[in-house]
């Protein structure tokens, strides 16, 4: 249900706003609004921090990588003293090898992926399946591999106040990177454990075209899985290798208010993070670009 529009302050019982009044301040924060580490891609982790904290958005998702490369303890104590929110790190996973030394050596590096997030105190670890091995077909049992996997790191996460977020990706990505390809794989690996050590991501990129969607969502609300909401727009034509062709929000044909009506409705409350992977934005200054998000996440999410 769509909740009533709060009454204007200026609007008293002598009738409505005078037009020609000063427009109220706007809000001191930016509603829920994550930044993803990825959509400036060319800011240094602190220009990160100080470009949200002087927009007011009050989380980032941040990503293992150049969190590495900045030092894991300097990061969380940046981003702990400057008050935002890590809203989720990516990523693990790529649990699909078959061959027992290289699942062992993607465990292994799981459990740090879990480590690297309690330090930077996100309960929220992102976790992207994986793709067939080489010259595999087997799709379940791919899929097997992966909930055997979270078998294994899910009490390990548990123990650290990390809950593991399956992702499912667009099936373009099915063969190489994920063969979870829509929420209701997802919910089904999920489920096979408890709520609170295993949700699902829910990004609009990935799962716009599906016309289960709705019903999915319902489904993810009713048994508490939903464990992130990422927003980014489809546009077309992709480009070659597709993995950076994601749209600014407004750009594209994804029905992102309706996504976060439906994803409200089942119960989220948590941060709304904007992912967009888009050489683009990057090429851009960063203060640009977030301005700009800003602009269309209030405009065609909230």
């Amino acid at each position: 249900m769509t909740p009533e529009p709060a009454q204007d302050p200026r609007a008293g019982a002598s009738g409505p706003p005078d037009p020609g009044a000063a427009p109220d301040p706007p809000p001191a924060e930016v509603p829920r609004l994550s930044l993803n580490q990825q959509t400036i891609r060319q800011w240094s982790l602190p220009e990160l921090v100080e470009g949200c904290v002087a927009a007011d958005v009050p989380g980032v998702g941040l990503w293992r990588a150049p969190v590495r490369e900045y030092g894991l303890a300097r990061a969380a104590r940046l981003v702990r003293a400057a008050g935002l929110a890590v809203t989720s790190l990516c990523r693990g996973g790529f649990f699909t090898a078959a061959e027992p030394a290289e699942r062992a050596a993607a465990l292994a590096d799981n459990r740090l992926a879990i480590d690297e997030a309690a330090t930077l105190g996100t309960r929220t670890l992102v976790l992207v399946a994986g793709g067939l091995p080489a010259g595999s077909r087997d799709l379940l049992g791919a899929r097997e591999r992966v909930a055997d996997a979270l078998a294994d790191l899910a009490p390990y996460a548990a123990e650290r106040g990390v809950r593991l977020a399956v992702e499912p990706l667009h099936p373009m990505y099915a063969a190489d990177r994920c063969v979870v390809s829509t929420l209701a794989q997802a919910l089904d690996l999920a489920e096979r454990f408890p709520a609170d050590q295993v949700g699902v991501v829910v990004d609009t990129y990935h799962l716009w075209w599906d016309d289960t969607v709705d019903a999915q969502l319902a489904r993810a609300g009713k048994g508490g899985r939903i464990a992130a909401f990422q927003v980014a727009d489809w546009v077309t034509p992709l480009p070659a290798g597709v993995l950076l062709g994601r749209g600014q929000l407004g750009d594209g044909c994804v029905p992102l208010r309706h996504f976060r009506e439906v994803v409200d409705a089942a119960g989220y409350r948590g941060p709304i993070e904007v992912e967009i992977f888009n050489p683009a934005l990057w090429e851009r200054a960063g203060a640009e670009v977030l301005a700009e998000t800003v602009r269309r996440y209030r405009a065609h999410v909230l």
